[in-house]
């Protein structure tokens, strides 16, 4: 691409993943809560989670995925002209995750900033990717999801210990030509049931003290029925929207990738978008509700584990819902 002018199109050319190495098994959960194998693969269709070890934090996770990616790119730091990281779980209040993986990775000419939209955080982060791209404000961005949900888990609180994992997937995007690579973005929130899926304590409305902490407002509180109905719906209604935002239908999809939350809510998704189960990228069973990394996650594992099944010009359907309310999607042609 000789001008930022000429870009039309913005594709990804690298995309790397990484977990830890620590499993957290449904069995082991058994000896900690009071649940059982049969009772979370039922209700979830998780098997297991990785965990970080004690001496690994957000941006660590994300440095590995960012190395996978950029080298699929041929791509080194330096060349680098934005890092987007979309994390609930940051190193720090500040600086960004993006500022320490941006020094670690010697990106000394990018731009970095975090954002925040909870499990569709990386779908946010790819749709400000392609918006740079197109106005030619900048021509290779790494985007993220990053998570350590370990870390504000309540592992007494069945309801929420046997959902999440750790983890951490990237992508390089870069201008392409017209027709390819993103095609259509959509994002949507409604602050309105923010009851829903939250973390009270720990931000400037609930500093912690040591009894917030007793009270353990330090951990994900989340109201499950609530959020399935309208998980299935917003999804749905975001798959839809973009598909007809490209002057197409769902029924184009070669492949959905939904974000990893629970099994039911994905079924749910694809009946009512009416794909076959061999459509959907599914790895939640593996590596649990990731949050923002469980697409791109979910993705690079696909493009690794089963390249026979991919070809060019499959197009590929990304949608995520989570906490804020935030929902989303990018149709994406590869």
């Amino acid at each position: 691409m000789s001008s930022k002018k000429e870009a039309k199109g913005a594709c990804i050319t690298g995309i790397g993943c990484y977990v830890p190495e620590k499993v957290l098994t449904n069995r082991d959960l058994e000896k900690m809560v009071d649940t059982s194998d049969e009772w979370i693969v039922t209700r979830t269709g998780i098997k297991e989670r990785r965990i970080v070890s004690e001496d690994q934090a957000a941006s660590d996770l994300a440095y590995h995925a960012s190395v996978d990616a950029l080298k699929k790119a041929g791509l080194k730091g330096r060349d680098l002209d934005q890092i987007i990281v979309a994390t609930a779980t940051s190193d720090m209040i500040f600086p960004s995750t993006a500022c320490l993986l941006q020094d670690r990775l010697g990106a000394k000419n990018a731009a970095a900033y975090d954002l925040t939209a909870a499990c569709s955080g990386f779908i946010y982060g790819l749709s400000m990717a392609h918006s740079m791209i197109l106005a030619g404000k900048a021509e290779k961005i790494l985007v993220l999801g990053a998570e350590v949900l370990s870390s504000m888990t309540d592992y007494t609180d069945r309801k929420t210990c046997v959902l999440f994992g750790d983890g951490a997937g990237a992508v390089v995007v870069e201008p392409c030509e017209a027709g390819k690579g993103i095609l259509a973005t959509y994002m949507r929130s409604d602050g309105s049931y923010t009851d829903l899926l939250y973390k009270p304590g720990g931000g400037s409305r609930m500093p912690l003290t040591p009894e917030r902490i007793r009270q353990g407002k330090q951990y994900i509180h989340m109201k499950g029925d609530g959020l399935f109905k309208y998980a299935v719906k917003a999804m749905v209604s975001a798959a839809r929207t973009t598909a007809k935002e490209a002057g197409m239908t769902t029924a184009d999809v070669d492949y959905l990738i939904p974000h990893q939350a629970n099994i039911r809510i994905i079924e749910g998704v694809r009946k009512r978008l009416k794909l076959k189960k061999e459509q959907v990228i599914v790895n939640i069973d593996r590596v649990g509700n990731t949050s923002s990394a469980s697409i791109p996650i979910a993705w690079c594992q696909f493009e690794r584990d089963h390249p026979e099944r991919i070809s060019e010009g499959d197009l590929f359907m990304l949608v995520a819902f989570g906490g804020g309310l935030t929902w989303g999607a990018v149709l994406y042609r590869r």
